[in-house]
């Protein structure tokens, strides 16, 4: 039996979903170890995809400081010992770690145990847990480690049935992430009478604080946008898209190059070890993607910017940088 564990974003969970996607294609159904906090619950709750599921209460340590962070490490150490438990009910030989801090406590429970530890890192810089467990795993996945064993990044195949070559600048998406970036969506609203003056229709996720907000700001200027906070069904909303306004989350990175879809990466100044920034590098790096900091926005000047690109090159290009069946290979290359 396969476990699968991490969680806490939608990052680490896209990637659990599209591994017990392949999985369930086998007809296997995988145990889930994640945890109470953060999104694992309602993601994997009610999914039936799984043999079990386990939503135990870990919690992150970094950022936390003195009796908080060893409050957070007696917890992991805890439900580490329940890991254990569980290993052997379920009878356990393959643990799938994807990350976040929903990842520790089984992760660190594979070691002295029979159970082999693979590990799938979706940043170009790696995860502190990673980096401490990577000398104990089996197999260490990585789209940015030329040594990987399997380097497509495990994309929900639904995003490579949208793909198209793109070659002009009909529809733009605004991509905050489900709680939203405010500086996307400052720079949204600054470009929307231009866009719309361009007949370039928009697409916008605003995070549920904005929402509100937002639609009222299209709505008074009569601009007719696709203004949205969730869905439940992204691939729909981003493959309408000719170009992307984004954080640069791995998961999103990767499923708009499934898409062929050229992007602005705009990192989340705060991500952990700035793995934001470097995932986006790795494609700007290659003129495949215009990467700014927030501090770096001239909404004067972007549009111009992006107006200059070849989209139909990179489009090209980008579908080139991942093949489908990432989860299929990962999982084929364990069992």
């Amino acid at each position: 039996m396969i476990a699968l564990t991490g969680g806490g974003t939608g990052g680490h969970l896209s990637i659990i979903r599209a591994l017990k996607n392949a999985l369930n294609q086998k007809g296997i159904k995988p145990v889930f170890i994640g945890s109470s906090r953060g999104q694992d619950r309602s993601w994997f709750e009610n999914d039936d995809g799984f043999s079990q599921k386990y939503f135990l209460n870990s919690q992150g340590v970094v950022n936390k400081s003195g009796y908080k962070k060893f409050s957070a490490l007696i917890e992991i150490l805890k439900s580490s010992s329940t890991c254990r438990d569980i290993f052997k009910d379920n009878n356990i030989k393959n643990l799938i770690s994807v990350g976040g801090y929903s990842a520790a406590p089984a992760s660190f429970a594979t070691i002295g145990s029979r159970v082999n530890l693979y590990i799938h890192e979706q940043n170009a810089a790696m995860g502190k847990l990673n980096k401490l467990l990577k000398p104990f795993a089996k197999e260490f996945f990585s789209s940015y480690n030329k040594n990987s064993k399997v380097k497509d990044y495990p994309v929900d195949t639904s995003f490579f049935k949208y793909k198209r070559e793109i070659n002009e600048l009909k529809t733009i998406i605004f991509l905050g992430g489900s709680q939203g970036s405010k500086a996307i969506n400052d720079l949204a609203l600054s470009l929307a009478k231009e866009l719309n003056g361009r007949d370039i229709q928009i697409i916008h996720q605003t995070g549920k604080n904005s929402f509100t907000k937002i639609k009222e700001f299209y709505k008074t200027n009569s601009i007719d946008a696709d203004v949205f906070d969730f869905s439940s069904n992204l691939v729909d909303k981003i493959s309408k898209a000719d170009f992307a306004i984004s954080r640069a989350g791995a998961s999103t990175l990767w499923e708009l190059c499934a898409l062929g879809i050229p992007s602005l990466f705009i990192p989340y100044p705060y991500a952990a070890g700035d793995h934001q920034y470097f995932n986006a590098k790795s494609l700007a790096d290659k003129n495949l993607a215009l990467l700014k900091r927030e501090s770096e926005i001239c909404q004067k000047d972007i549009l111009d910017e992006i107006m200059k690109l070849n989209l139909g090159t990179i489009s090209k290009k980008l579908k080139d940088e991942i093949s489908p069946n990432g989860a299929k290979k990962i999982i084929e290359s364990i069992i």
